[in-house]
């Protein structure tokens, strides 16, 4: 029965060590995922337009070659954006919001680096925008504005108090204007109003779309959706192993677009901190569409929403609220304008996981820490005393059942000495033997198993939340989401010179000290008796420390504190059970 329980344990620690390796082995050798069978059927049922709506237009080929963002931007008359968070323009030719970069963030953990651009006009190298506009009859009878026109604006300047308008008129006797505003943080409303002064009744359907050319470079691994996403009638579509039968990643959209109808909702691209969402008014039907442009020389990738035809009478006007987002992924602003705005699961715009229920607690539980003190990293050594308080009782008894395995070790061996050629009398007094004293070998499982699902959701905080982006913790480690930076090949920094970025070499500091936790943690467990089982427990600290320096700091940061209490309590329990050791 010993040799049961060593088993279980071990299955269990590799099935740990196969789910956390797993992603780091795909990210190189995996295919991305395949379609379903019946997903192009599917898909291109969805292609026609709905009844009574009609659709985006496409953004036109280009062709010119790329040119400085600066260059662009200087060349094209706008209306500059200020706000405590973006700086950006929006173009007065086809008014699109198409140049943003967020105040509050760098490309790197260098407080020099650039800003984080996240839009950029056409005739850039990587263009992605967003603009809003009106879809008329099949015939082509209205004139409506596309991305040449040519607007007029009320203000050179749109800041949180000051909206700008944006006008035009068709010379048919339409005109167009769009209201834009933008709160403090990543918000944009646009009203778009159509004023019929032509004598006759015209039919319109709004839309909004976001264009982004060009595929940009995504995390090789299925532990994060990077891609289109959307949330439609309540159900959130994304590129995950759980997805909706239309699978919505870059791969897919390539070879069939993705249509549906939805009563409010949002889609658009998530990277893996930052977001452009479409949200269209959430009373209203819309059809929706993620689709894929690959004629000419570029590959363009479009989200749009394009809602019901609305007949503007004479001397009447109609209008349509719209907004979009476009910023930073902070958990705390989509919960908020989730509440505020109705925005339905915007919140899930951050890969939390299948986990969810597990992930956004622990996250919002390390966020009311670090706003107390100040630094993540004790938040997480906090977190960590608070599970092991929570999980105290289960992990008490546990640790007790393995102290009593410890101590009953000599008594065991007896046995097998007694009757090591009978494995079932073996068995049926090593039984015996348990029962007498009390003890319960498959106890000693539970502390693995308690930390295997808290372990993966901390993992999924630390990846994809952009609170811990760029977040340090004391000595050497300035981000708590990157893997610890030194290496043990020049003693961690204190040899003058840069070792290979190679996964083995790379070893810090943190990592080791992890391991070595692990193997204390080891020693104050029973041992098993069959030698094989017992040199290969006495690996697994250093396949752990190789394995988990490869992960964010602040995840072996975490591990190993808690080993470090656990070694406590283990420790504390062992010494009480010797002094007063079973008998058999």
């Amino acid at each position: 029965m010993d040799d049961q329980n060593r088993n279980v344990i071990i299955a269990l620690v590799i099935s740990f060590a196969i789910l956390f390796g797993f992603q780091l082995v795909q990210s190189r050798f995996a295919p991305p995922p395949k379609p379903k069978p019946e997903q192009h059927q599917t898909q291109a049922q969805k292609t026609a337009p709905a009844q009574g709506h009609g659709q985006a237009p496409a953004p036109s080929a280009g062709g010119e070659a790329a040119k400085p963002l600066a260059q662009v931007i200087a060349e094209q008359p706008r209306v500059k954006i200020v706000t405590p968070r973006i700086k950006g323009s929006i173009n007065l030719v086809g008014a699109q919001l198409d140049d943003l970069t967020l105040r509050d963030y760098r490309e790197t953990v260098d407080p020099k680096s650039p800003d984080i651009v996240l839009l950029a006009p056409d005739g850039t190298a990587h263009p992605y925008y967003a603009d809003f506009g009106w879809v008329g009859p099949k015939d082509g009878s209205v004139k409506l504005p596309d991305d040449k026109t040519r607007w007029t604006a009320s203000a050179q300047e749109l800041t949180p108090e000051q909206p700008v308008d944006l006008t035009w008129d068709n010379g048919q006797g339409l005109r167009f204007v769009r209201h834009y505003a933008v709160d403090d943080n990543y918000m944009f409303t646009v009203t778009q109003t159509v004023e019929n002064q032509s004598g006759h009744p015209v039919s319109v359907a709004n839309f909004g779309r976001i264009v982004r050319v060009g595929e940009p470079p995504v995390s090789k691994t299925y532990l994060l959706h990077e891609g289109p996403i959307a949330v439609l009638n309540g159900i959130l579509h994304d590129g995950g192993w759980f997805a909706q039968p239309d699978r919505y990643n870059y791969a897919d959209v390539k070879k069939a677009p993705v249509r549906d109808t939805s009563i409010g909702g949002w889609l658009g691209f998530t990277d893996k901190f930052w977001l452009t969402a479409l949200i269209p008014p959430q009373q209203e039907k819309v059809v929706t569409e993620i689709r894929f442009n690959g004629e000419g020389h570029r590959e363009v990738y479009q989200a749009d929403y394009t809602g019901a035809f609305q007949t503007v009478a004479p001397n009447g006007k109609v209008s349509s609220a719209d907004r979009i987002f476009a910023g930073a992924k902070e958990v705390h602003l989509l919960d908020r304008y989730e509440s505020q705005l109705g925005i339905p699961r915007f919140d899930r715009a951050i890969d939390f996981g299948l986990f969810y229920w597990i992930t956004k607690p622990i996250f919002l539980t390390l966020d009311f820490f670090y706003q107390q003190i100040g630094n993540f990293g004790v938040a997480i050594m906090l977190l960590t005393v608070l599970i092991k308080l929570i999980f105290f009782p289960l992990a008490n008894k546990s640790y007790r059942a393995m102290a009593k395995m410890k101590t009953m070790q000599p008594e065991i061996q007896k046995l097998k000495e007694r009757f090591g050629e009978d494995k079932a009398r073996l068995n049926q007094e090593t039984m015996a033997l348990y029962k007498r004293v009390g003890a319960n070998p498959m106890a000693g499982c539970l502390p693995i198993f308690i930390q295997i699902p808290v372990f993966y959701s901390l993992y999924k905080v630390l990846y994809v939340t952009i609170e811990m982006r760029h977040q340090p913790f004391f000595g050497w480690i300035h981000d708590l989401s990157a893997p610890d930076p030194t290496s043990f090949v020049n003693l961690f920094g204190l040899l003058p010179f840069t070792p290979p970025h190679i996964s083995f070499l790379m070893i810090g500091l943190w990592p080791i000290i992890m391991g070595c936790t692990q193997f204390l943690q080891q020693k104050l467990s029973p041992q098993s008796m069959d030698p094989m089982q017992a040199k290969m427990m006495m690996l697994l600290p250093i396949v752990f420390t190789y394995m988990l320096s490869q992960f964010a700091a602040g995840l072996v940061i975490y591990w190993s504190w808690n080993n470090l209490l656990s070694i406590a309590q283990q420790w504390v329990i062992l010494r009480r059970a010797t002094a007063a050791p079973a008998t058999a």
